[in-house]
This record gives structure tokens, C-alpha cells and sequence, in this order.
């Protein structure tokens, strides 16, 4: 079992196990899927809901956002610690551009990019890109997940035009960006 867990699953096998999460929302009666859905429950949950106009809704009826915050933490656990996913195989082309870079070949975690030093360049932008990250979901209405597998799903247009500002910031990340601070 341990053996098909760690090899990567063809898309003819995760695509459509994503594509059930719809129905299965839509059958249970949900619309929001999605991280800043689920936070939103929790932050709820907490008390917010008295002060803040945005937390008073009855968070209760979604308790299954609870369960998919718990999942997400105990997979991203098991799979950096049980399963040693850290240890994945990169791409020629990434190896390459490790290789032009002078970066050592550490797997998928090399030390450049991950520095423990908090005054580090891929710290400062971690930090700010979470950040805004938070504060685009909440302003766009929904994370990535949420938007592209939920919101695409129902033919919302927000959600294209979300998806589509997603793909060109990675993009402008990837290539303009990042592949200069290194």
C-alpha cells in the first residue's frame, strides 16, 4: 500500500477523484470548498462571529470544513514525515537549472531556497506571498482550490477570471521574479 501512496497517481486517477469533490459538496448541500472557507468556519467557531459582521453566519451547518482542515494538516504530516515525499525526484529541467544556479541537488527542498535564516530573501517572500495570498482569497472570494475545482465547476465567471489572475501571478512569480532573487 505504502508503495502506491508514494509513486505519483496518473491524472486519469486524481482528476477525477477531485472532480467527485463537487457533487459530493452539492449532494450534501454545501457550495464553498476550499482552505479560506474552512478558516473562515474556524475563525468563526472562536467567537468572531459577535464582533465581525463577516464571521455571524451559523458555522455549525459546515462542520465538515473542520474534518478538511484536519486532513489537510495530518497529509501534509504523513506526507513529509511517514512517507518522505521531501525526497521526491525533480526534473531534468529543474536539476539543470539547480545545476546554472549552484544550487545543490538536496530533492525537492534545496537549502537555497528553504534557508532556516528568518532574515532570508525566500523567508521575506514567503511571508509577504502568504500574505497576500490571505488577502486576496478573502477580497477575491475563495482561495485557488476553492475557485478553480468549486467555483469553475459552476460555471462562476469570478472564479474564471480568479483562476486565470492565479495562473499569470504564478507565472510572474516563476519567471520573473523568483528566478532572479537566486
Amino acid at each position: 500500500m505504502l508503495e502506491i501512496i508514494n509513486q505519483p497517481w496518473p491524472w486519469y486517477i486524481s482528476g477525477p477523484l477531485v472532480g467527485l469533490i463537487v457533487p459530493i459538496l452539492l449532494l450534501i448541500g454545501n457550495k464553498s470548498f476550499g482552505i479560506s472557507s474552512s478558516l473562515r468556519n474556524a475563525i468563526a467557531a472562536c467567537g468572531a462571529g459577535g464582533s465581525i459582521e463577516f464571521f455571524k453566519f451559523d458555522w455549525q451547518s459546515q462542520n465538515w470544513n473542520f474534518l478538511f482542515i484536519t486532513g489537510t494538516l495530518l497529509a501534509g504530516f504523513l506526507a513529509f514525515n511517514v512517507f518522505d515525499f521531501q525526497q521526491g525526484e525533480l526534473s531534468e529541467a529543474f536539476q539543470g537549472y539547480l545545476s546554472e544556479k549552484e544550487i545543490e541537488n538536496t530533492g525537492i527542498f534545496p537549502k537555497e531556497y528553504f534557508q532556516h535564516n528568518l532574515l532570508s530573501v525566500s523567508t521575506l517572500l514567503l511571508i509577504i506571498g502568504g500574505l497576500f495570498i490571505g488577502f486576496g482569497s478573502r477580497y477575491a472570494g475563495g482561495c485557488t482550490s476553492g475557485h478553480a475545482i468549486t467555483g469553475m465547476s459552476q460555471m462562476s465567471l469570478s472564479s474564471l477570471i480568479a483562476v486565470i489572475g492565479f495562473f499569470i501571478g504564478g507565472l510572474i512569480v516563476t519567471f520573473l521574479i523568483l528566478d532572479n532573487t537566486l
